[in-house]
């Protein structure tokens, strides 16, 4: 084992495996980010394994600590948090992680969803600590989703539970990685944000946005970051497109609202810190699309506390937990 050390000392590396982008800190027992690294994600499983591989390395070198790992992961995780079943933005495939880079690594491995390890981060530290029944929506390169009860994460009886993302709201709309066509996170995702521009441009929409003027003649170029900013900027065609997210947002939501009646609906991922453009826009679409809209309690919406490093906290929090037996 790499690490050593007392309890009161000992640090967890959480690691956020999403389809963009590998981030790995150093936590310590209060949540406390004390560290960091990220690079791009490789398209390759072996890539992947050796990039985790060296990201953990140079965390160790620093910190040695270190004695658990975990691994929040954007894909179908199995119900015995070992084995990724599927995940639509990354290369493993009925691959048993947890087993392969607890070999690797020489560190014990807790593997879990990525949304379901922000969920956690959120529980322990973050802006469900007093709430007993609600859900998260992770809007990062797409969307995950986690719900939690009595304190316990639900995964239904194969542990993919609940993947809000991939619910079709589009019959026969945009394609999906995951294989299907017309799923949420196709419209209100980060990865969406540059498809509806792209739309509205080829519609000859709002001409005279410096987005499509910009970007009219080589619109695959648009991306989510230059879409936030220009709508930050008023940008005309910018604000459409985030209006548009608003909205498939919204009725994301009520379906969520009317399946599961949760208290509270907690927002996080990367998209989440840009919340202010289009949570109030959102929040009003749920409240007007739920069943008995005006006659029934809603959940209250909140942005995720820890903001996008919620995976990494939290999954960080169960390999500690893991490591001592400890489900607190």
């Amino acid at each position: 084992m790499r690490g050593s050390g007392v309890s009161e000392e000992l640090l967890t590396i959480g690691i956020d495996i999403g389809g963009t982008n590998l981030r790995a800190a150093v936590i310590n027992q209060a949540g406390v980010v004390l560290d960091m690294e990220q690079l791009p994600t490789p398209p390759s499983s072996g890539a992947l394994e050796t990039a985790v591989e060296a990201v953990v390395d140079k965390l160790t070198a620093r910190h040695p600590q270190v004695a658990a790992v975990g691994l929040a992961i954007a894909g179908f995780v199995d119900e015995n948090q070992e084995t990724v079943r599927f995940a639509p933005h990354l290369p493993w495939r009925g691959s048993n992680v947890k087993q392969n880079m607890s070999k690797r690594l020489g560190l014990p491995v807790t593997v879990e969803h990525d949304a379901n390890s922000a969920a956690w981060g959120e529980h322990f530290f973050g802006a469900a600590k007093e709430t007993k029944t609600w859900v998260l929506c992770a809007l990062g390169t797409g969307i995950g989703g986690a719900i939690m009860m009595n304190g316990d994460i639900y995964r239904g009886a194969f542990g993919v539970a609940p993947e809000f993302g991939h619910l079709t709201v589009m019959p026969n709309g945009r394609r999906c990685p995951c294989g299907k066509r017309g799923c949420l996170e196709r419209y209100c995702s980060g990865s969406a944000l540059p498809l509806t521009a792209q739309d509205l441009i080829a519609m000859g929409r709002y001409p005279e946005s410096r987005l499509a003027q910009e970007y009219g003649n080589h619109p695959e170029e648009i991306t989510g970051r230059v879409v936030v900013n220009m709508a930050r900027e008023g940008d005309p065609l910018a604000l459409a497109v985030i209006k548009d997210m608003a909205t498939w947002l919204g009725r994301g939501l009520a379906m969520v609202q009317d399946i599961l009646d949760p208290e509270l609906i907690v927002l996080g991922g990367g998209v989440a810190a840009d919340a202010d453009l289009y949570l109030e826009r959102a929040e009003r679409v749920m409240h007007r699309s739920v069943v008995g809209a005006g006659s029934r309690p809603v959940a209250r919406l909140a942005v995720a506390e820890l903001g996008s490093q919620a995976g990494m906290i939290g999954v960080a929090k169960l390999a500690r937990n893991e490591l001592l037996g400890d489900k607190g």
